[in-house]
């Protein structure tokens, strides 16, 4: 008997806890329409803690916010609102207050990507195609800057490549200049060896070989008046050899 009373009492207070009333999210309602932002998000964080799948808390809370010029907060909170939606109407709220958020940032290109999804949502909203409309111009108008920590590094990539490529061309001229002065260096080297030295001259024969030709000379010679005076002799012509 016990027992089933104790489980009685357990599923009672679950029943309860289900049946529970979001209280935070009427009392947020009233301060917010009384200008008293505090008090309003208060509920609204409330509301939203205890009831974390209700759209309609995270959107109110990103209302409050945006009001407060909290655009950061209030992104949070529209992102939340537009992922526990459970309705179009809910959704294309949301992503309208969150591409006015983007705006507000002056990242017109988010704002162009949020105002086509609530029109994805609500096609028909005058409002919503207008702030798209004005969205694209202002991106037109500015477009995204490049990230300059990109550039900076490609800057000094190529700076550092610049540099390389420098110093392999100072290095070539060194050693060129280096091989240039050995082969100077070489050329005198041999210059000074020569001097001294007398060069031989194209044409020039030695006195000993010109005395040799001259002995040769005066050999055939004397064997040629040799055989002249034999032939005389003997009363006959003589017919030297031709050296051709």
């Amino acid at each position: 008997m016990k027992n089933a009373i104790v489980v009685l009492v357990l599923l009672f207070s679950v029943v309860m806890q289900g049946q529970e009333k979001d209280k935070n999210l009427p009392e947020g309602n009233s301060a917010f329409n009384e200008k008293n932002y505090a008090d309003a998000e208060t509920n609204y964080r409330i509301s939203a803690s205890k009831f974390s799948k209700n759209a309609n808390s995270y959107y109110n809370l990103g209302n409050t916010i945006y009001t407060i010029n909290q655009p950061a907060e209030a992104k949070f909170a529209y992102q939340n609102a537009i992922k526990n939606a459970t309705t179009r109407t809910e959704k294309h709220k949301a992503f309208h207050n969150l591409g006015n958020v983007f705006m507000k940032e002056k990242n017109y290109q988010g704002a162009v990507e949020i105002y086509k999804q609530a029109l994805i949502n609500n096609p028909s909203d005058e409002e919503t195609r207008y702030n798209f409309a004005l969205a694209k111009k202002m991106l037109k108008e500015n477009p995204p800057k490049k990230d300059d920590k990109k550039d900076d590094k490609k800057n000094d990539k190529e700076k550092d490549q610049k540099k390389q490529q420098d110093q392999k061309e100072k290095d070539d001229k060194k050693d060129g200049d280096k091989d240039k002065k050995d082969d100077q260096g070489n050329k005198d080297k041999k210059d000074d060896q020569g001097k001294g030295k007398p060069k031989p001259q194209e044409g020039q024969i030695s006195k000993q070989r010109l005395q040799n030709l001259l002995d040769a000379v005066n050999n055939e010679e004397k064997k040629v008046q040799d055989k002249v005076n034999a032939q005389k002799a003997k009363g006959k012509p003589v017919e030297t050899e031709k050296d051709w």
